[in-house]
């Protein structure tokens, strides 16, 4: 099981502080020396729209790569696509919206509008020899559309696999999903070939149910984020993600090994929020260390 950490991403893109460049470079290298194999270190998007994440190539350039970690970069367009390139990723992740409404507020597109960038960026990425994840946003409901039906993601997701990325990531941006959902678009997703991850968020306290769901119909990745730290800045009350430690300890009590190291990964949460000046929303953050960790 790959755990991807977004925390550099995700995990910043809501905070009211903005970290240095520097500073989510040293996220990153923390993050990789507890044993993280994947990450979205940087997000490609216009700055004036999400200033936590302006200086993304200077980011790419402060990191100090572990060999074997895969350092991502997130990209909502052909522009991003392009600056992610010349930044030196070593992987690219594209998002689009399940919902016309929330595409509208989040990219400028509706979910037509964004599968079309979607297949031509993994054209491209095959091109250019790039891994390639795409993500279907509020796969799992939207703030602004509400309910999402199965058929509909599922469709996306049909419509994908006439260009198959690399994976398929299904988000519950706002953290709506309940487990029979995940069991059902996973299950349905990996029908179709697909290589299927999942991104799930805390809010009402459904995440880590939702993530045993998706263990148990064979994701192949999950994201999760350094002490749960998170949120949509286009979703309202938007909430943080699963919290990485928490994942990792779930994952080794379900007998699955990701090679991470737990103290290390708590120790990177607490510097975390030391750099937020906050108390983040994960167990550890504000709890201390695991009874046990074995």
């Amino acid at each position: 099981m790959t755990v991807c950490d977004v925390g550099p991403r995700d995990g910043l893109q809501n905070e009211a502080k903005t970290l240095d460049p520097a500073v989510r470079a040293e996220l990153c290298d923390r993050l990789a020396a507890a044993g993280l194999k994947r990450m979205e270190a940087a997000s490609f998007v216009n700055p004036k729209l999400v200033p936590q994440m302006a200086g993304a190539e200077e980011v790419m350039a402060a990191l100090h790569r572990k060999p074997g970690t895969v350092y991502a970069g997130l990209v909502l367009n052909e522009k991003g696509y392009d600056r992610a390139l010349a930044a030196g990723v070593d992987e690219i992740h594209y998002a689009f919206s399940a919902a016309d409404e929330f595409g509208r507020r989040n990219q400028n597109a509706t979910t037509a509008e964004g599968l079309k960038t979607a297949l031509a960026l993994v054209a491209r990425a095959r091109s250019d020899r790039m891994p390639i994840t795409v993500t279907v946003s509020v796969a799992f409901g939207s703030p602004f559309d509400g309910p999402v039906a199965a058929e509909e993601v599922l469709q996306i997701v049909e419509h994908l696999m006439a260009v198959p990325p690399d994976e398929i990531c299904l988000a519950d941006t706002i953290g709506v999903g309940v487990p029979s959902q995940v069991h059902e678009l996973v299950r349905g997703a990996r029908a179709m070939g697909a290589a299927v991850g999942a991104h799930f968020h805390n809010t009402r306290n459904t995440g880590y149910a939702n993530a045993v769901a998706a263990v148990e119909e064979g994701v192949v990745s999950l994201d999760a984020s350094a002490g749960g730290a998170g949120g949509c800045p286009f979703a309202p009350n938007a909430t943080g993600n699963i919290a990485t430690e928490d994942l990792v300890y779930l994952l080794r009590g379900l007998g699955l090994e990701t090679g991470i190291d737990l103290d290390s990964l708590i120790d990177t949460s607490r510097w975390l929020g030391a750099q937020l000046g906050k108390e983040l929303p994960g167990m550890l953050a504000r709890a201390g260390d695991y009874p046990y960790k074995n």
